[in-house]
């Protein structure tokens, strides 16, 4: 696996370099000198956009049991700084954000669940997004290859949602516990019920399904807020480009970065990704590639701070010692911090689901303190 995302990285790399020589470095350059103070808005937009997701993990959870504000906020922005500048395929940050919540006093299997529960409300409001930003492109009169293509994306993305959302219903935890045995291995595994507790929890954060459209309508409109970066440079720069155009612009390259997860960072996928889409509405490869650079710079004004706080927040937690209710940490790498997630502690489901835990107790108890 290091190996492909090594690869990957180094295919990236050199598809941004070729595009930036063919497209002329000083264009690029002053293209994104032009931006101006538009930079400074677009970091502000980031670090905004970021916090708003905070918020909407933090809707997931049951009031009786959810984690303060503050926890998910700087959490979230602990998982945007990882998945985005650390090679971890963009899904490494998810499962070290759920980590650091049990070491904020959350239980191991709400923590796990909240952050599947998460990532898949990301998942379908991006979907959406994209969905429309595609409309928008064909009312204002997109019939090219474009549009076939993420027409054809978007067939491809529908059932692998779809499958995303089964895994995490009825028997998905067969599936999850089959992959341990075979993947994982080693005397850390034989206690395959820490599986079950984690499908508890998300039968009960699913049983509110309140807090999913609520939740859902945050991740909307931080998609919303992420279109801001791209008509704010592109109007810096001196393109007449409306909202609406921005939306289009926006939506399809997240799509395109998702498609691109396997590559850190989605090198080489966004820049191509926004020099086609940008010449849809007149704006050339050297404004497409400056606008990649402002986006990229408020990654890393986003994502370095954020690596810091991940340092901060381990070592506070280490400072104080394993929070109650979470896993003990008896050991490096994706084994304990899955045993952290899949700790023993339980969050009933909620009554519509009319399931009973393993100790018999009646379901639903967990989550009526709302």
């Amino acid at each position: 696996m290091k190996h492909l995302t090594t690869l990957a990285l180094v295919v990236g790399l050199c598809t941004v370099v070729g595009l930036f020589v063919s497209s002329g470095p000083e264009a690029v350059a002053a293209a994104a000198w032009a931006a101006g103070w538009g930079v400074a808005l677009v970091i502000l937009a980031r670090f905004v956009a970021v916090a708003w997701a905070g918020l909407g993990w933090w809707v997931v959870f049951p009031a009786a049991t959810r984690p303060s504000l503050r926890a998910c906020i700087d959490v979230r922005f602990v998982r945007e700084g990882v998945n985005t500048l650390l090679p971890v395929a963009q899904v490494g940050g998810d499962l070290i954000g759920a980590r650091l919540l049990t070491q904020r006093g959350v239980a191991g299997g709400l923590s796990g669940a909240g952050m599947f529960v998460d990532l898949m409300v990301q998942a379908a409001t991006q979907f959406l997004f994209t969905v429309l930003g595609l409309a928008i492109l064909v009312r204002l009169g997109g019939d090219g290859p474009i549009v076939h293509t993420v027409a054809a994306g978007l067939a491809v993305a529908a059932p692998a949602l779809g499958a995303f959302y089964l895994v995490q219903r009825r028997s998905g935890h067969r599936l999850v516990q089959t992959v341990l045995r075979r993947f994982a291995g080693g005397r850390e595994w034989q206690a395959l019920g820490a599986v079950e507790v984690l499908y508890d929890n998300l039968r009960g954060l699913y049983g509110r399904p309140r807090r999913i459209l609520s939740a859902g309508l945050v991740h909307m409109i931080g998609w919303i807020i992420g279109a801001l970066e791209v008509w704010v440079v592109l109007r810096f720069m001196g393109y007449d480009i409306g909202f609406a155009e921005a939306v289009v612009i926006e939506s399809l390259a997240q799509a395109v970065r998702g498609a691109a997860f396997a590559v850190p960072g989605a090198l080489g996928a966004q820049e191509g990704g926004l020099i086609a889409l940008c010449a849809v509405f007149g704006v050339p490869a050297e404004a497409a590639l400056a606008l990649s650079l402002v986006k990229r710079l408020a990654d890393l004004a986003v994502g370095l701070p954020s690596l810091l706080l991940w340092h901060a927040l381990e070592a506070q937690a280490t400072a104080s010692g394993p929070a109650p209710g979470s896993a003990p940490d008896s050991g490096a790498g994706l084994g304990s911090s899955l045993r952290a997630v899949l700790g023993p502690t339980r969050l009933d489901p909620a009554p519509a689901y009319g399931y009973a835990g393993a100790a018999g107790r009646p379901a639903g108890d967990a989550t009526r303190g709302e």
